[in-house]
């Protein structure tokens, strides 16, 4: 695959490329600017000439993809009773709250944190218990455990909302980390509700681990999320599944989305069939080059930008910048967008720690990351 291709997205109904007025170029929402793999589109054009699309069932065989695909990449033995579908992530952690809490119930998760979870919990009257992640010596964010469980127990939390590889920072959490995370809900009787949509993007050799693969006592207190969407750049397409052991939270679970949340569409399910099944050397490709953007963009900050400071994401295909050295009298969100046109997220959104940050989508051919780090330092230069 050619990934420095540049590909138009400006005339189809991008999100990513339509937000902003057209001379802004955009680094933001986390989808990346690649064709999907081959296969996935060969998969949708073959579906699409048979011509009727009506009610269907999953696509025969996909539970066993994924069931097959979770024990080849970490030994964990998940049945296809155990998988569900739901058109999202975001849908589906918010059908875990319902499922697992009362009005008036503690959820925690960790801060700097994707935005959807902090509206998560006021969807549903519940209390948001935010854990913050620290930056040691070495730049990298860490948890502080003891006050994580002094937070359980203190709020009487009921369920944990967490997020590996961690969006925006790109930790991805270790075996030791998340045993130390299990221990503690198991200990308070706390759910997991586990986004791991980035799980496929990792690099330098690491491995992910899903927590509920832990062991059988872990799994029962876990709902573990993942899609291909991120991994294969299918978004658009809607469909994440739903892993859940335990026979009465799968119960729960159900009874909260009756009537209301159906299965993604037969088109998305059949992209993710393809995807899992034949999406391998597309992403080892696609692994590789953003690899090399992450590298080449932390050096050219470091060359050009050296005020603004960067932990080495470890997953995903975003950045978090910090920007706090450049004491800037506005949010860096604005000023780039202004003064350089080019757009990122604001770091606001993520946490209140995050006022002095951006989260920048490396997930883009070079060219756009290179015009991207050269338009916001000639602004800078400009102050």
């Amino acid at each position: 695959m050619n990934f420095d291709e540049m590909i138009d997205r400006q005339s189809t109904e991008s999100v990513k490329w339509n937000w902003f007025e057209k001379d802004v170029l955009p680094m933001w929402v986390a989808d990346m600017d690649f064709r999907s793999p081959p296969g996935v589109l060969q998969a949708l054009r073959e579906r699409v000439e048979h011509g009727i699309f009506g009610y269907g069932f999953p696509p025969k065989g996909l539970g066993e993809v994924i069931s097959n695909r979770l024990a080849t990449l970490y030994g964990w033995q998940a049945g296809t009773k155990e998988i569900s579908y739901v058109p999202g992530i975001v849908t589906g952690f918010n059908l875990g709250l319902r499922a697992v809490c009362e009005p008036g119930d503690a959820v925690i998760f960790n801060t700097p944190a994707y935005p959807p979870f902090f509206k998560a919990p006021l969807s549903f009257a519940l209390k948001s218990v935010e854990n913050p992640l620290a930056r040691d010596v070495d730049g990298q964010y860490q948890v502080d455990f003891e006050r994580f469980e002094a937070q359980i127990r203190e709020n009487k939390v009921k369920a944990f909302i967490l997020c590996n590889p961690q969006n925006p920072t790109g930790r991805v959490f270790t075996r030791q980390e998340l045993e130390q995370f299990a221990a503690i809900c198991l200990r308070h009787q706390v759910t997991i509700l586990s986004d791991e949509i980035h799980c496929d993007i990792i690099y330098d050799g690491r491995k992910h681990t899903p927590i509920a693969s832990l062991d059988a006592e872990t799994a029962k207190i876990c709902m573990t999320f993942m899609a291909p969407s991120k991994t294969f750049n299918i978004a658009g397409l809607h469909a994440s599944e739903v892993i859940i052991q335990d026979p009465e939270l799968t119960k729960r679970f159900c009874a909260a989305r009756r009537g209301i949340v159906e299965d993604p569409g037969l088109l998305a399910l059949v992209a993710a069939k393809a995807a899992y099944e034949i999406g391998g050397e597309w992403l080892a490709e696609v692994l590789t080059y953003l690899q090399a953007n992450r590298d080449w963009l932390i050096a050219a900050l470091a060359e050009k930008i050296p005020a603004v400071k960067v932990s080495k994401p470890e997953g995903t295909f975003l950045a978090w910048l910090d920007c706090s050295g450049l004491e800037l009298k506005e949010s860096p969100h604005q000023f780039f967008l202004r003064e350089a046109r080019v757009g990122l997220n604001e770091g606001a959104d993520f946490g209140a720690e995050g006022k002095d940050h951006v989260r920048l989508n490396f997930g883009t051919p070079r060219a756009n990351l290179e015009t991207a780090l050269a338009r916001m330092s000639a602004a800078l230069a400009k102050i």
